[in-house]
């Protein structure tokens, strides 16, 4: 007999767990309303070079893309992250003409990575994004940093600190990959194979490296801070002070660029301090990128945005002891000792369509199997259908764990039972 497995890197989410993934997601709803952000769905699978752009040296595109041809012979890409996606839908239906100039987008959805799995880190991994597009303005990339800030510090999460840094603009990065090419030339057969990739396609992408974070020459590595622009130092110095300004913690990382080839200026990453998040830390990141909307054939417009994992938010939570102690319990059980079951499940679907969370058998249990189903919904309140009282247009109503009911009448079944839940455990008349 075949033995099905989900495949190695995903997972399968129900009951209790998808509980958490729902208060999680209601959570990102009521942050993209108050910050007036526009949902954005893109396809999960986009022409191949969405993603891959000319001589990009990010481990993602070079080595955990899922890649494919379809049977036109074209080639797809299961989407790898969301911005690329969205951009590119904001391009094609002409979204920069959107008269209020800015656009704020937020997305929630499954990306997809070749890489090895890790507590935190799956092949299928679930993303909440926001990009604001339309200008290059600090104070942008300041609200970024403090909505995703905000969003973790409203889960509960205490234990992270702000990363910030800058890339320059595209004079400064320039000055500085020449800078990089000096200080790397005499050690490159010393370093991984993936830097020696990197040391021509991009020399920043060295400092991004997990392996070789201890050679001498990447501990001596000169700074982009010794060739960054005026203008860049400017933008930047301004970002740090509106952060301070809102009361966010912040300290410069001068190493830190992002996995992703398409960033310039700004780059940041909030991560855990935690002990139990071992080095799968990175709680959201992002930054900002000026050429991106020009390279899918749109204007000149600037955008800055994050990234934020859902599973890696879990685990956080877990490490931190935090639960969003999600609630299955229901309102009501609605049950027949005398075997009418067609009558039960009428009132049932009635209650349900009142707003009420209703649970009644459909498995034909015995008393005491039912009552031990009972118990185990933890309703609240209990609800008992006869036939000849629901003739008669009553029912006999009482709260779990009380000796007491009361017969009412349909009429009054919506109300009593709302005023049940409400008023917590009271006596009833007989």
């Amino acid at each position: 007999m075949a033995n099905f497995q989900s495949p190695r890197g995903t997972q399968d989410i129900f009951y209790e767990e998808n509980k958490k993934w729902e208060a999680l997601e209601e959570l990102i709803r009521a942050f993209a309303s108050v910050y007036h952000l526009n949902l954005m769905r893109t396809p999960i699978f986009e022409h191949t070079e969405v993603f891959k752009r000319g001589n990009d040296s990010s481990d993602m595109v070079n080595k955990e893309m899922y890649t494919f041809d379809d049977r036109g012979g074209r080639s797809l890409t299961l989407r790898p992250e969301g911005t690329a996606g969205l951009l590119r839908a904001y391009v094609q239906h002409k979204l920069y003409a959107d008269p209020e100039i800015i656009s704020k987008f937020y997305y929630v959805g499954p990306n997809f990575r070749y890489e090895r799995p890790q507590k935190g880190r799956m092949r299928i991994h679930h993303q909440f994004g926001v990009e604001y597009l339309g200008a290059k303005n600090p104070l942008m990339d300041a609200e970024i940093i403090y909505m995703g800030y905000a969003f973790i510090q409203e889960l509960g999460l205490k234990q992270c600190k702000v990363l910030i840094n800058t890339l320059g603009d595209q004079s400064t990065r320039e000055a500085y990959k020449t800078l990089l090419k000096d200080h790397f030339k005499p050690h490159v057969q010393e370093l991984c194979e993936d830097c020696q990739r990197r040391y021509d396609q991009n020399p920043l992408r060295i400092l991004d490296c997990k392996v070789d974070t201890q050679h001498p020459a990447m501990l001596s590595a000169p700074s982009l801070h010794t060739v960054l622009s005026e203008a860049s130092k400017a933008h930047f110095d301004a970002v740090c002070a509106q952060l301070s300004e809102l009361g966010i913690p912040w300290e410069v990382s001068d190493r830190l660029v992002r996995g992703l080839d398409y960033y310039s200026e700004t780059v940041f990453e909030v991560v855990s301090t935690s002990e139990n998040m071992g080095s799968q830390s990175t709680l959201f990141g992002g930054g900002r990128y000026d050429h991106l909307v020009e390279y899918f054939g749109g204007p000149s417009r600037s955008g800055v945005g994050f990234g934020m994992g859902l599973e890696r938010i879990l685990v956080a939570m877990e490490a931190e002891g935090l639960d969003f102690e999600p609630s299955d319990d229901v309102d009501v059980y609605v049950l027949s000792l005398t075997g009418d079951d067609a009558r039960v499940q009428s009132v049932s679907l009635y209650l349900r369509a009142q707003g009420f969370k209703v649970e009644y058998d459909l498995a034909g249990r015995s008393k005491n199997s039912l009552f031990k189903a009972v118990e185990r919904s933890k309703a609240r309140v209990l609800v008992f259908v006869s036939e000849e009282s629901y003739q008669l247009g009553k029912f006999n109503v009482k709260q779990a764990g009380s000796t007491h009911s009361k017969d009412v009448s349909s009429d009054d079944l919506v109300s009593h039972i709302d005023h049940l839940l409400s008023h917590g455990h009271e006596h009833c008349d007989h």
